[in-house]
């Protein structure tokens, strides 16, 4: 998800939101490069390469945010908390892609705000009203429409996906912690650094010699990756939260696309029906939030 900007450019809402849309987009083809590269190499090998090559995008967010000096920090801990959160739940979404559809994926992924709205009235101590927890209730029946608790739930692996997006509403609740003095650039850069040096200290464990045929998928993970964070985060600089954040609903398309075209996946009723309860809930609290006030928002940890 979005990275927001630490100074806002000029307001250009027509052309924040097609960055918006190009940035899920590359975040749809490289959810299809990872699900392919699932069935010949390790998950953390293929995210390895996600983290690695996005740093040319990343460093294109460095030098147009101001140079090298955007990398000081005093937050250190903050982001080795954020990337540790981030990396797991990384490993989670990739690792599911190997025996779940595409669009199954990233319904539950969706169910992310509500995770979040719920952890901040703990860990952040915000007060909630009854309408955001209403939203947050409602979210949650339409997750369990989804992913159906029972055995099924376990045999599926949805679980490791429900896990999954716990660990990505805890990185993004760290994120608000360090927005509140570290440019977003900043959070992407260590957060690429942290994942590309933990996964490439599991190397010598895990490595599969790519295929020359598959190099330039495993190359494009990252590079889709990180061209999708920083048309995101320019994005988010030329409009509104409130504007830019429900184009990344769009994800779900491109995750049926690429799931019923190159594996013959389709969701079927029930998970149509849970996920526009989802998405119809995360909505809502965006809307509350914005009543409330200006939100945070917050950075996809694929």
């Amino acid at each position: 998800m979005p990275v927001a900007p630490f100074v806002r450019s000029q307001p250009n809402i027509p052309l924040g939101i097609g960055c918006m849309v190009f940035a899920v987009s590359c975040f749809g083809v490289m959810d299809a490069l990872v699900k392919w590269l699932t069935a010949g190499y390790p998950t953390l090998q293929i995210m390895f390469f996600r983290s690695l090559c996005a740093f040319p995008p990343i460093l294109v967010m460095v030098m147009r945010g101001g140079g090298l000096g955007l990398l000081r920090t005093r937050q250190l801990l903050g982001h080795c908390m954020r990337s540790a959160f981030g990396l797991a739940a990384m490993f989670g979404f990739f690792f599911s892609y190997s025996f779940m559809p595409l669009a199954d994926v990233t319904a539950i992924s969706f169910s992310g705000p509500i995770f979040i709205a719920f952890l901040s009235i703990w860990l952040l101590r915000e007060k909630v009203g009854v309408h955001r927890w209403s939203a947050i209730v409602v979210g949650f029946i339409g997750m369990l429409v989804i992913i159906r608790p029972g055995m099924g739930m376990v045999q599926s692996g949805a679980l490791i996906v429900v896990l999954a997006t716990l660990l990505y509403a805890l990185a993004m609740i760290q994120i608000r912690k360090l927005s509140e003095s570290e440019p977003s650039t900043t959070i992407a850069f260590y957060f690429t650094a942290f994942c590309t040096v933990v996964t490439g200290l599991t190397l010598p464990f895990v490595w599969v010699t790519p295929a020359w045929s598959d190099l330039p998928l495993l190359i494009g993970v990252g590079l889709m990756g990180g061209t999708a964070q920083l048309f995101m985060t320019r994005g988010y600089a030329l409009a509104p939260a409130s504007v830019a954040a429900p184009f990344d609903y769009t994800h779900l398309l491109w995750s049926v696309l690429f799931g019923w075209y190159i594996w013959g996946d389709f969701p079927d009723l029930q998970t149509w029906v849970g996920c526009a309860i989802v998405v119809a809930s995360g909505l809502y609290i965006l809307y509350r939030e914005t009543v409330r006030r200006q939100p945070v928002p917050q950075v996809w940890t694929e």
